[in-house]
């Protein structure tokens, strides 16, 4: 069958097409190609910029174009080189000397790619395009996620809520303090992310410029090849490498958004199990149904499938983060194939992005039955009255409390007031105490 979103096997590339097709920018063949373009092309003219050779200004913006104006039908000229080369960096190279003889400037083709190997392009190419995704695609959509947290949490604020651990009714929190502890593991996530560089590798065969130092051995090199690549391309030159670059930065960023995507799912649990216990109802949309069968039904996908997808893509990241830094001695061929999957846990991660915020939404919050939860478990206000106990020096307050409400089928205010009343303790602490409620006894979190 034609490749089309039906016959596609990865759903990326078929039912979320959609929604994933402006990634094909960064990571498909096509994006590869055109990135290891840009490379050949940037360090050519790097290299007639430090007068190996000379291209007048006109000749710059000819030869410039060609990487500017690149389009699929260059990429697929590319790939017909390469059905013959059977080596998809040399057909690069092929094209763009190609490209020059068109010019009329094939008297300086063999500067193209000169004292390279092909992973002086990969390791630059890839890195380059993984910078792009993460600060075009990646950051801004995890960032417009953080400031819809930190939105619901200054909107829910002054919401109680009966907080639950182990599953069971716990001292009483507020519903906005629940969403700002997600926005601030996200942001702290974000900014470790900041932190790491996007490295690259460009050395030569072996990484220690052989062939441009036996050409010309009074050239610094090291010194060229950190101008090139810090400079030109905005990349960090690794410099002590392998014929591949370590993909140890790499790693270390497949892991960091492995973390934040741990975090999500963990806020897409939370936030299921708020609707499953009626915290929240969701808006509903004209012809939508919920289920094939029960017609009543408003279920949480949404947040289900943000779940499933941030899973996929921490099970490609894992593997990723653990593969790509082992390569044997000198370089293996493990990473190439590996490489060209970089952009499948991102798009996962991106769908699953924007799922949650469909999601958060469609939230309408039920406040009638967050203060019903809380009406019936005044039993949480039992820490709040042995903790002024004990500041009073009452005898065995926590033991007290023990006896009245744990394992009690109901603990109701008057019961509450009742054990107070009963208290050996002057009226103002019995007044004191008589104003705890499951509504006001929250405690308290800095301002945001």
């Amino acid at each position: 069958m034609e490749l089309n979103h039906l016959t596609a096997i990865s759903p990326i590339d078929g039912r979320y097409r959609k929604q994933l097709s402006h990634l094909d920018e960064y990571f498909s063949e096509y994006a590869l190609i055109k990135y290891r373009v840009l490379v050949e092309i940037e360090y050519f003219l790097f290299l007639s910029d430090k007068k190996f050779f000379k291209l007048t200004p006109k000749q710059k913006l000819q030869i410039k174009r060609i990487a500017d104006d690149f389009h699929l039908s260059d990429a697929q000229q590319i790939k017909q080189i390469e059905a013959t080369t059977n080596h998809d960096v040399k057909a690069v190279e092929y094209f763009i000397k190609e490209q020059l003889d068109k010019v009329g400037l094939g008297v300086v083709k063999e500067w193209v790619h000169f004292g390279l190997t092909s992973q002086d392009i990969n390791n630059t190419s890839i890195p380059l395009s993984w910078k792009h995704s993460m600060e075009q695609e990646y950051l801004p959509s995890i960032v417009n996620l953080h400031n819809h947290l930190f939105a619901l949490a200054k909107e829910w604020k002054k919401i109680p809520l009966l907080a639950r651990t182990h599953g069971q009714p716990a001292s009483p929190t507020i519903l906005g303090k629940e969403f700002m502890v997600y926005a601030e593991r996200i942001d702290g996530q974000i900014n470790l992310f900041s932190k790491i560089p996007y490295a690259a590798k460009f050395g030569g065969a072996t990484g220690n410029f052989n062939a441009h130092h036996v050409a010309f051995p009074k050239k610094d090199w090291v010194k060229l090849g950190n101008e090139f690549v810090e400079n030109v391309l905005g990349l960090q030159r690794m410099q002590f490498t392998t014929q591949i670059e370590h993909y140890d930065n790499l790693a270390a960023q497949f892991d960091n958004i492995k973390r934040i995507n741990t975090i999500l799912i963990d806020l897409c649990r939370d936030v299921w199990t708020y609707i499953s216990m009626d915290y929240f109802k969701q808006k509903t949309k004209k012809g939508e149904v919920g289920s094939s069968a029960m017609p009543h039904k408003v279920n949480p996908i949404d947040f289900e499938n943000a779940e499933g997808n941030l899973g996929m893509a921490n099970a490609l990241l894992e593997h990723l983060s653990a593969k790509l830094p082992v390569s044997r001695l000198q370089r293996d061929l493990t990473d190439s194939t590996v490489l060209r999957n970089i952009g499948v846990p991102v798009a996962h991660t991106l769908l699953a992005i924007k799922s949650l915020i469909k999601g958060l939404d469609k939230l309408v919050l039920n406040e009638a039955k967050l203060k019903e939860d809380l009406e019936n478990n005044w039993a949480v206000v039992a820490e709040a009255i042995q903790t002024i106990l004990r500041r009073e020096n009452y005898p065995n307050p926590y033991e007290a409390l023990k006896n009245l409400t744990r394992g009690k089928d109901k603990i109701t205010k008057q019961s509450i007031h009742k054990f107070i009343s009963s208290l050996k303790v002057s009226n103002a602490i019995k007044k004191e105490l008589k104003a705890i409620t499951p509504w006001n006894y929250v405690g308290v979190n800095p301002e945001y």
